[in-house]
């Protein structure tokens, strides 16, 4: 009788363990940078929010699995998803083929156009190579913005930032004659009080070579499974409403653009 019943107890255990470890297998952990407003930021008192943070969380949901945040520096994000840090960026990053070398993506989550803002009284007038000629242009770097602005504004003096906020402060004290971002991001700073120096110049279309089809989200090489999880859920919240729910929280429009 003792023999069976610790027979019972060991089995009982086993399979604690084994719900344990699956519990462990359930948690997706996600980068995300936290100083790009609104759509991911770190606020005084430590906690993630913004629009990546509530899909990522909308995601997991989908998915049935524990979202666990960390905040990492958009210049070493992608080297910190291959070490292993976490399992998927969720940080507007744009699909590119340089980034798609070093780490695979799911479909798009949003697509905004880029944007060129300057102070109210700047002689800018357009977005054009030469509207912007001789002038300095902020933007952040290691973006596709910034590849855009070294490709195209070639006549003007491309000034990098390790976040967007940076560029933002000296274009409010007047350092920088213009910055270049997505236009969300920069409607978002000019309907700040900071943001009350400058006005938006224009849009920009979007050069798929350089802007990609959209910002998706980042997993390791390889990882098939979570990338097609992801999709699908991706898809869920867009067909059940929580997508339009998140994005309606931030924005008057449909971030999401056409269809792909």
């Amino acid at each position: 009788m003792r023999i069976a019943l610790r027979i019972a107890l060991a089995a009982s255990a086993a399979l604690l363990t084994l719900g344990a470890a699956q519990a462990q297998e359930k948690v997706v952990k996600i980068g995300t940078e936290g100083a790009y407003p609104p759509f991911n930021n770190l606020t005084a008192d430590g906690k993630l929010e913004g629009f990546d943070i509530d899909i990522a969380k909308a995601l997991c949901d989908e998915m049935k699995v524990k979202c666990e945040f960390v905040a990492q520096d958009w210049d070493g994000i992608i080297p910190a998803l291959q070490a292993g840090k976490f399992d998927a960026i969720v940080a507007s990053m744009s699909i590119t083929p340089e980034r798609k070398e070093k780490v695979d993506f799911t479909d798009k989550y949003y697509n905004t156009p880029p944007g060129i803002i300057a102070p109210k009284d700047s002689d800018i007038k357009g977005v054009t190579k030469e509207d912007l000629a001789g002038k300095t242009i902020g933007v952040q770097a290691s973006t596709t913005h910034f590849n855009y602005s070294t490709k195209t504004y070639t006549d003007s003096t491309i000034k990098p930032y390790p976040t967007a906020q940076e560029y933002q402060l000296d274009l409010e004290n007047g350092r920088l004659d213009a910055a270049n971002d997505d236009v969300v991001v920069l409607q978002q700073f000019l309907d700040s009080p900071e943001g009350a120096c400058c006005k938006l110049i224009g849009t920009i279309k979007p050069v798929e070579e350089i802007h990609g089809p959209g910002a998706g989200i980042a997993v390791r090489k390889g990882d098939n499974d979570l990338r097609e999880k992801l999709n699908a859920a991706i898809k869920a919240i867009r067909a059940n409403g929580k997508y339009k729910e998140i994005n309606d929280k931030y924005f008057k429009f449909d971030v999401y653009g056409g269809e792909s």
